[in-house]
C-alpha cells in the first residue's frame, strides 16, 4: 500500500506547494564527474620545412603540411591504460606507429616512460605522395582484441590484399568511436614545463628539441579517441 500512497501524497504536495505560489524548491541533484581512469600525455609536434621555430608546432586539429615537414609524436602513460596510434595513409596503406608492435603490451609498456614515435630521435618527413594523412590516436581501459585482429589480419597479408583490410581497420576505430560515444573526454589540457629555452640561429639544433615539451595531459572515462587528418600538398 506504501507504494501507491506516497507518490499521490509527494504529489499532492508539489500541486499545492504550486498553487499557493510558494513552490518548494528541492536542491539540485549533486553531479559527480567520474573519475579518470585512462590518463596519458600527448604531444604531436611538427616542424614546417623552413621553419626556425625553438620548439615544434603542437598539432591539436587538422591542419595543412606540405612536403618536406616533419612530425614527430609521444605517448606516456600517467594511469594504466592501453593507447593505440594508427597512420592511415593517402595510399590507403595502414602502420601501426604505437604500440610498436603488439607484443608490446606484455613487455616494454608501462607509466611514467616517454615513448616516442618515431623512437629515439628520428622524425617522420613527409614524401612527394600528396593526399590525405590521417592519425587515429585512440584509448581504453582494456585492451582492444577485436582491433589487434584486424590490424594483425593486415599486416600478415599479401600486399595484393590490403585494400580491403585497411579500410577493416579504419571502421573498426570508427566503430568504436559510435559504440563508446557516451564516454566523454574529462580534460584536455596543456602541462606546465619548468625551465626556460634559449634562443639559438641553428636549425638542427632546435630540430632536436624534445617533443615532449609540447605534451598535453589527457584525461577520459573507460574511452578515448582523437583524429587527426593531414591535407598534405
Amino acid at each position: 500500500m506504501r507504494l501507491i500512497i506516497l507518490p499521490v501524497v509527494a504529489g499532492c504536495c508539489f500541486f499545492f506547494g504550486f498553487q499557493s505560489g510558494n513552490p518548494t524548491v528541492l536542491p539540485p541533484l549533486l553531479y559527480q564527474q567520474p573519475e579518470a581512469n585512462i590518463a596519458f600525455e600527448w604531444a604531436f609536434g611538427i616542424f614546417n620545412k623552413n621553419s626556425k621555430n625553438l620548439l615544434p608546432v603542437s598539432i591539436t586539429r587538422d591542419t595543412a603540411l606540405k612536403t618536406g615537414d616533419e612530425m614527430k609524436m609521444m605517448v606516456k602513460l600517467t594511469k594504466d591504460c592501453y593507447v593505440y596510434v594508427i597512420y592511415y595513409d593517402s595510399k590507403g596503406e595502414v602502420n601501426l606507429l604505437f604500440p610498436y608492435s603488439i607484443r608490446q603490451f606484455q613487455s616494454d609498456y608501462g607509466v611514467n616512460k616517454n615513448y616516442y614515435i618515431p623512437k629515439g630521435r628520428v622524425w617522420m618527413k613527409l614524401d612527394k605522395s600528396t593526399g590525405k594523412e590521417v592519425f587515429f590516436l585512440v584509448a581504453s581501459t582494456d585492451r582492444l582484441l577485436n582491433l589487434e585482429v584486424k590490424l594483425g589480419d593486415y599486416l600478415s597479408a599479401d600486399p595484393s590484399e590490403r585494400g580491403k583490410l585497411a579500410g577493416d581497420v579504419v571502421a573498426e576505430i570508427r566503430g568504436l568511436r559510435k559504440q563508446y560515444a557516451s564516454f566523454a573526454t574529462i580534460a584536455e589540457k596543456p602541462l606546465t614545463i619548468g625551465g626556460n629555452i634559449r634562443s639559438t640561429d641553428s636549425v638542427e639544433v632546435t630540430r632536436r628539441m624534445d617533443v615532449a615539451d609540447i605534451a598535453i595531459q589527457i584525461e577520459a572515462n573507460n574511452f578515448y579517441s582523437k583524429t587527426f587528418t593531414i591535407d598534405h600538398q
